[in-house]
């Protein structure tokens, strides 16, 4: 810092300490106590050289903030306290090598001797910042990369977003990242394909990822180990950072004031950061605003409840790595019955094949329900011909009476055959059975009206458009 000119009074050595314990005062009072702890306490008096003030600071990232936000103030205040200071200078001097620092709660008399710098204090060499540590850098999923990834209608912006990221990380418009959408449908997936492609396009890269309950349990660990600049120092160093379902911060006061100032710091710096959640920021109730502004401050893409045509599309190609031939029609199956998310889709798959494995005996539509009864009763229980029907009555505007009904009209008769072609396409269920749930009618019945629906469909796009409608309303 420049010096300013004129007659320099001598300092009273004797006052040094003393002083220097109201300036941090006067500083925390000013700042807040939040503030004051995160950036300041950690500063110590190393001495005195006519008219400079040296202080010094645990890390070059800390000494660098403190500097850019603070000197102002802090030479202000030195000059106020001690009259012959002219100029402050910060230096780097690493913990356990610094001098006894005196915090605004220690007695100043106690520190007195400690403090003497008659002498220009010889410069401290600025550390380079320790390489991660391997906590932060948790291994990734080799099977999740682009390469694997199906792009469906459902999930083709929030890849063609995290094919951008990777391909330019920390561009203008894309930082952060924010991916959401409900459980299994590809947001870990999509960062880890990220990682993956940082990694191979510039090996040297230093990428951190880590689930929101994982940092926030690190930050627990450094607060119990009084550590806490270690923590923000390693953490604050990473070229990209990646963290996995946020929500789980909801009502974590601190450990969120602690990632918004993780998060501020790295996207000042110019790092990557890519952020999933549940839900959009906007959603996340117990948030705070400030954190939520930024999030929302990058790219949002959210991935959709998976379609019929996606989930097949995924099983065709999982199933062309399985070893064992899995029958289309089986294919075809899954694909409706497990509409939930691509997780439990896989799952399904994963048991199927290993049945066959380890018994030698081929997939077909027979061995699904008994290697997947559990599977199957489960999704059976979140879609019912109950439901089917209510959805198909309210969408049409006609009673739901009127589903069990012998009414023939066609404002009646096509919505029924409507919410008989999905109960058929959307559940396990038996034509007789499906018959039974609309009045006693016969199978025979429930096929035509499967065909009928079919044929139409097929024929005028408008019918087919709402089918479609009804159909992804009953998936979600």
């Amino acid at each position: 810092m420049d010096q300013d000119s004129g007659e320099i009074p001598p300092v009273d050595a004797g006052k040094i300490v003393e002083s220097w314990a109201r300036i941090r005062g006067r500083l925390r009072k000013e700042v807040g106590d939040v503030e004051y702890r995160n950036w300041l306490r950690q500063m110590s008096l190393a001495g005195v050289e006519g008219d400079t003030l040296f202080i010094n600071m645990p890390t070059r990232f800390i000494r660098d903030w403190v500097r850019d936000h603070y000197s102002d103030r802090l030479r202000m205040l030195c000059q106020a306290e001690l009259p012959g200071i002219r100029a402050i200078e910060l230096k780097v001097q690493p913990p356990g090598k610094a001098a006894p620092k005196l915090d605004e709660d220690e007695d100043p008399q106690l520190a007195e001797n400690v403090l003497v710098a008659p002498a220009r204090p010889a410069p401290a060499p600025s550390p380079a910042v320790e390489p991660l540590r391997n906590e932060w850098l948790v291994p990734l999923e080799p099977r999740f990369t682009f390469d694997s990834f199906v792009v469906g209608k459902p999930n083709e912006f929030a890849h063609a977003c995290a094919r951008r990221v990777a391909e330019s990380p920390a561009q203008a418009g894309f930082n952060p990242l924010f991916l959401y959408g409900g459980v299994g449908l590809g947001k870990t997936h999509l960062m880890h394909s990220i990682a993956w492609a940082l990694r191979e396009r510039e090996p040297g890269l230093s990428v951190a990822y880590m689930s929101a309950e994982k940092f926030m349990y690190r930050f627990i660990a450094a607060l119990r180990s009084h550590n806490t600049m270690e923590f923000k120092t390693q953490l604050r160093s990473v070229h990209v950072l990646m963290v996995d379902d946020l929500q789980f911060l909801i009502g974590k006061d601190n450990t969120q004031e602690e990632f918004f100032h993780t998060f501020n710091a790295l996207i000042d710096a110019g790092k990557q950061i890519i952020i999933s959640a549940d839900k959009a920021p906007n959603d996340l109730s117990g948030i705070e605003d400030r954190l939520r502004t930024r999030l929302s401050g990058g790219i949002v893409a959210d991935l959709h409840a998976t379609t019929y045509e996606l989930r097949l599309s995924i099983l065709q190609a999982k199933a062309n790595h399985a070893g064992v031939e899995v029958p289309a029609r089986v294919q075809e199956l899954l694909a409706r019955k497990i509409a939930s998310n691509v997780r439990d889709l896989e799952g399904a798959l994963n048991r199927l094949v290993a049945h066959a494995k380890l018994f030698g005996r081929p997939i077909s539509l027979d061995t699904v329900p008994e290697v997947l009864t559990d599977i199957l009763r489960a999704h059976d229980k979140r879609l019912s011909i109950d439901d089917i029907q209510r959805k198909v009555a309210e969408h049409y505007n006609i009673r739901l009476t009127e589903m069990a009904s012998a009414r023939r009209s066609r404002a009646v008769a096509r919505p029924r055959q409507v919410a008989m072609y999905l109960a058929k396409q959307l559940t396990a269920r038996s034509l007789p059975e499906i018959g039974r749930r609309f009045g006693n009618r016969d199978h025979t019945t429930v096929l035509h009206a499967v065909n009928k629906v079919t044929e139409l469909m097929a024929g005028d796009p408008a019918f087919a458009e709402d089918v479609t409608l009804l159909r992804k309303m009953l998936e979600m």
